[in-house]
């Protein structure tokens, strides 16, 4: 079972927004069975949405588009899709009108005419009520295919194809139970695992394969089914899985697909332990990972973006004389630093970081790129020294990634 994604919108082509739609929507049809073979983005231009169409109709069984349902002259989804499917004329829906109306009279705000043609769909449609937004989701059907059009709002698109779209589609076809078992690893390269695991992977059978998905700082290993998973498929699966974290004790974190600071906090909430921060050079970007999570504040009390040498002493109590003599980005600083996240903030573990993001500042000694990392609690101080390269946005994810395995790592010691 094929399905490809089109999105529309002007928006996407020029790079004003980043398709995140297309990402979420494939890893949920991924996990119900459905293969994505093609995501297209096309302009808020009728040809180019009717020749989308057309070559995705000749792809896939299932296509999937977001975005153009809008109010305004731009979004023109809804009328071309009347002409692909030679509708007779657009109708009214009521319920879509009666969501439409709740929603003004919630925010009491005037309810307008081209508000109300929100409610107008193409007579041949299957209308998708949507109970976030004012654009219902419309679904059309066509030798077999279906195609369905949702709004590009992403939390409208979600709850639309969590809550109607995903349950159609297992109801009208018949799909294979994929099973995935993913393996966290955060450290090194995929050019390392693949050596490390070579031979594992040799001996892979057929139905069984492995994927690298890499990022900064971290590499997930997929392992999937390529045919129905039976609960002995399972279990072939989990065993090659044992197999590959036997084989890198040092750099995997988790035998499931979650982020590196989720498995921390897990870890952290089962043990009744608390984590303050003192950022400098990735400017709250460690707090904003933690943040994201919700229950964070059974773990995470908070912390300070310590940049410049005067929050440093006065927030962290790290030495005037220290900074002066070896400067903020150095193994004397960083482990004042976490000391003092560890004793002002009075939680059990802290993190600090220090370092030159770039791209200038760098000197001949302390290139951009260089960066201390420290970890504690009351037993124990790890600080180590870090090179990165001299891209400013890469040096802070790194950064903070680094931060977050040498956590784990020393939570590991104590805590496993």
């Amino acid at each position: 079972m094929l399905a490809e994604i089109i999105t529309i919108g002007d928006e996407i082509l020029i790079g004003q927004i980043v398709d995140s739609n297309s990402a979420w929507m494939a890893t949920e049809l991924n996990k119900i069975g459905i293969k994505v073979k093609q995501i297209t983005s096309v302009s808020d231009d009728d040809q180019h949405i009717l020749e989308a169409l057309k070559n995705a109709e000749n792809r896939a069984d299932i296509i999937i588009m977001t975005g153009g349902l809008g109010p305004t002259k731009d979004d023109i989804t809804k009328k071309t899709l009347a002409i692909y499917f030679q509708s007779k004329e657009m109708v009214l829906h009521q319920p879509t009108l009666a969501i439409v109306t709740n929603i003004f009279a919630k925010y009491k705000a005037p309810l307008l005419e081209v508000n109300m043609q929100q409610a107008m769909v193409p007579n041949n449609c299957e209308v998708l009520l949507n109970q976030q937004g004012t654009a219902p989701g419309m679904l059309f059907r066509k030798d077999k295919k279906i195609f369905i059009s949702m709004p590009g709002v992403p939390y409208e698109m979600m709850n639309l194809m969590t809550s109607t779209v995903l349950p159609l589609i297992k109801e009208e076809f018949k799909l294979p139970a994929v099973y995935h078992q993913t393996i966290l690893t955060a450290g090194v390269g995929e050019s390392f695992l693949a050596e490390k695991i070579k031979d594992i992977e040799e001996t892979l059978p057929p139905h069984i394969k492995l994927a690298y998905l890499p990022k900064l700082g971290s590499v997930r290993l997929r392992l999937s089914t390529t045919q129905h998973a039976s609960d002995e498929i399972k279990k072939e699966v989990l065993a090659y899985a044992d197999k590959i974290i036997e084989r890198i004790p040092d750099v995997w974190i988790a035998k499931e697909d979650i982020p590196i600071e989720k498995v921390i906090l897990n870890l952290m909430e089962v043990n009744h332990l608390t984590l303050s921060v003192a950022e400098s050079c990735t400017g709250g970007a460690i707090s904003q990972m933690i943040t994201q999570h919700p229950g964070c504040s059974k773990v995470f009390a908070g912390g300070g973006i310590v940049y410049s040498y005067e929050l440093k002493s006065k927030l962290l109590g790290v030495k005037p004389e220290t900074l002066a003599q070896f400067g903020a980005v150095s193994e004397e600083t960083i482990n004042e630093m976490v000391t003092g996240a560890l004793l002002n903030f009075e939680t059990d573990y802290a993190v600090a970081v220090s370092g030159i993001a770039g791209p200038d500042g760098g000197m001949p000694d302390k290139p951009v790129g260089t960066v201390w990392i420290a970890v504690a609690n009351k037993n124990k101080v790890v600080a180590k020294k870090y090179n990165f390269g001299n891209k400013r946005a890469q040096n802070i994810e790194r950064s903070a990634m680094a931060a977050l395995n040498l956590l784990f790592r020393l939570l590991k010691e104590f805590h496993s």
